[in-house]
């Protein structure tokens, strides 16, 4: 349980470094991020290098003690760069070129600005990979953002060709895969084959996915050059990346493939989260403050199974933000709280943005540990007042990582990027049921762990799938041979690899574990609600439903109030034909539990828990005062029972 920070003492006179370096090891902070935005100073003209400023920061947080993560700069090239290179900036959907004067205004398909990336990146790992105090680098930042990514150049496309060649082998393949016979849309070579943009109604969706995938190997491969040359001149330090929040482009565990990174760091702001996400507008004003109890959560566990157990919060919130479309001053001890509710979740540090509030250009609204006149902000002095309790705390400091859950939920890029291409319906987004999947098990006061469709399920009780567009043979194999209980949402099994319609209709593989066909779907229009009722609680089909033919020893286990079966089951697999509401979700994974042998909890709204070893947290996210589920025999390691608002607990049980 470590605090870090981010400083840019390019942006700062240097007679402030030390004191700066100073406070903040006064402050309990033990690992500082620095240079991933610093580019022109490194470099200020083509091969000029201009280090000493980068030296003498390095030597100043060094000598502090303080432990270093280095940022490559490629996130924002310089002036000079674009204007030698301008092809290097990327182009979007509609053609238009972005221009230089902000960041991520780099084509990561751009084979010259790869070449000037791994140059610079060589340069600063030939200077500081030995340094005893640079113990992490970090590559680029935020890949993607500002939807960077795709990129629609003409870099993109060549590049695009030469995948797909090597993906189909021949023309003909490709052809058959992407069913070209379609609207007259077959190629005679693949260097006929255009990006699939600028079209006069929809792309093939196989053509959109396929350029999905693309794009997202070519987010990992940018990243995989930086990588190789870290591991080459910085082999005794931890190679990472700072992900996003409900972040989909690119596939995160695709990107962390064959140990291209040691540890899956991510950049955490639960307000502003909270008010971009697709959220009731219920809760987005009930968590303006605080932000919503599951959203931060979400991604914590997300990201400690893309790192294998290894994650950093490598950005958290210090206070209101500069980016969201409200930006509301956190709730008193938010700022605490969110610290340990990483920590709960395993994160090993941390790490606020940032140091200083800058009072100059695009972030100057950006709040961080300190005011621009130096003082402690508010945020700043409640991650003191954490510091000083767990350098106290013998129990705090010396938490063990966190264990196996035992209930897993599959999440999904490719089912992400596939219902985006035909959503079919104008408010249906996987991630988005994900989510509510994910927080009526967090209500139910279970751990979760979040992992990809390739996981070892063998150890899990309950298996939650809130949708996978592509079922497969390991899957249905690991269904067969686990002892779970296993939960598949809606348009699970709907599509096949080549985003084509199952001929056996969907869903699909499933059918061998769970006899069912889906005979039609529909979106749902606000107004349309199917009813139906799930162990006394009744509610409504949302957004999404599906005409369900039960097989042969295939159980319904309710119904809709026209007859369609709402959920049906065979063995320990249930398939849920709709997108329920959350009541109903709540309902059917209370009854999947049960079934598992887990033991559920009603807690009150707003509260949540989570267990790392044998310390059990809790936290108040809403705006009652409520009670932390102790047992009478706990002993309280930090706060007490009673939770206010912002408040946090924690406890062993004796």
């Amino acid at each position: 349980m470590q605090l870090g920070v981010c400083y840019y003492p390019e942006q700062w006179p240097q007679s402030m470094w030390a004191d700066d370096a100073r406070r903040m090891v006064e402050l309990g902070i033990s690992h500082v991020r620095i240079a991933e935005f610093a580019w022109s100073r490194m470099e200020p003209r083509a091969h000029e290098y201009d280090w000493a400023w980068l030296d003498e920061a390095v030597s100043t947080l060094a000598d502090a003690g303080l432990k270093i993560v280095l940022g490559t700069p490629t996130a924002s090239p310089p002036r000079w760069l674009v204007d030698a290179y301008p092809d290097i900036l990327p182009v979007r959907a509609d053609g238009t070129r972005w221009n230089f004067g902000s960041r991520r205004h780099y084509d990561v398909s751009s084979e010259r600005y790869r070449e000037e990336c791994v140059r610079i990146v060589t340069a600063m790992a030939r200077r500081y990979g030995k340094h005893p105090s640079v113990i992490a680098w970090q590559t680029d930042n935020e890949l993607g953002c500002h939807e960077t990514i795709p990129s629609y150049s003409t870099a993109a496309l060549t590049r695009f060709r030469t995948w797909l060649a090597r993906r189909y082998e021949t023309v003909d393949g490709l052809n058959r895969a992407w069913g070209n016979v379609f609207w007259s849309m077959e190629y005679p070579s693949f260097d006929t084959i255009e990006l699939p943009n600028l079209t006069p109604t929809d792309a093939n969706p196989i053509h959109l996915l396929d350029f999905r995938r693309f794009m997202s190997d070519e987010v990992a491969s940018f990243h995989r050059e930086q990588a190789d040359v870290l591991r080459e001149f910085a082999p005794g330090a931890d190679v990472l990346h700072n992900f996003m929040g409900f972040f989909t482009t690119f596939d995160h565990y695709r990107f962390v493939e064959n140990s291209a990174i040691d540890v899956a760091a991510w950049d955490s702001y639960p307000l502003a989260r909270t008010e971009v996400i697709a959220l009731p507008e219920e809760d987005k004003a009930r968590y303006a403050r605080t932000g919503h109890p599951d959203v931060s959560a979400f991604d914590h566990d997300r990201y400690r199974a893309i790192g294998a157990g290894r994650f950093w919060i490598m950005e958290q919130e210090a206070g209101p933000v500069n980016w969201a479309p409200w930006n509301p001053v956190p709730a008193p001890g938010m700022v605490r709280l969110w610290a340990y509710e990483a920590f709960a979740h395993g994160a090993e540090l941390v790490s606020y943005f940032r140091w200083r509030q800058c009072p100059y250009a695009q972030e100057q609204m950006h709040s961080g540990l300190n005011l621009p006149d130096n003082q402690l902000s508010p945020g700043g002095l409640e991650v003191a007042r954490a510091a000083r309790e767990i350098a106290a705390s013998s129990v705090l400091s010396g938490l063990p990582p966190a264990s196996r859950a035992k209930v897993a939920l599959v999440f999904d890029y490719e089912t992400q990027w596939m219902f985006e291409i035909q959503r079919h319906g104008k408010t249906f987004d996987y991630q988005t049921l994900a989510f509510d999947y994910y927080q009526a098990l967090r209500e139910m006061s279970l751990d979760v762990d979040i992992v990809s469709r390739n996981a070892d399920f063998s150890q899990y009780s309950l298996v939650v799938v809130p949708g996978l567009a592509v079922m497969s043979d390991d899957l249905v194999r690991a269904i067969e041979n686990s002892s779970a209980q296993w939960v598949f949402g809606p348009r699970s099994g709907s599509r096949t690899s080549a985003f084509s319609i199952p001929l056996t209709l969907p869903p699909g593989l499933l059918q061998s574990v769970l006899p069912v066909r889906v005979l039609e779907a529909e979106s749902l229009r606000p107004t349309l609600r199917p009813a139906t009722s799930l162990h006394g609680v009744e509610g409504n089909a949302i957004h999404w439903r599906e005409h369900l033919q039960p097989g042969a020893g295939t159980e319904v286990l309710a119904s809709f109030d026209d007859g369609w079966p709402a959920l049906v089951s065979h063995g320990r697999v249930r398939y849920v034909g709709a997108w329920f509401d959350h009541a109903l979700h709540r309902a059917l994974l209370e009854d999947a539990a049960r079934a598992a042998g887990l033991a559920i909890g009603a807690l009150p709204e707003g509260l949540r828990v989570r267990r790392r070893g044998d310390v059990t947290f809790a936290f108040n996210f809403g705006p009652d005062v409520v009670a932390a589920p102790a047992p009478a025999n706990a002993r309280f390691v930090l706060g007490t029972r009673e939770l206010r608002t912002a408040d946090l607990c924690a406890w062993l049980e004796t």
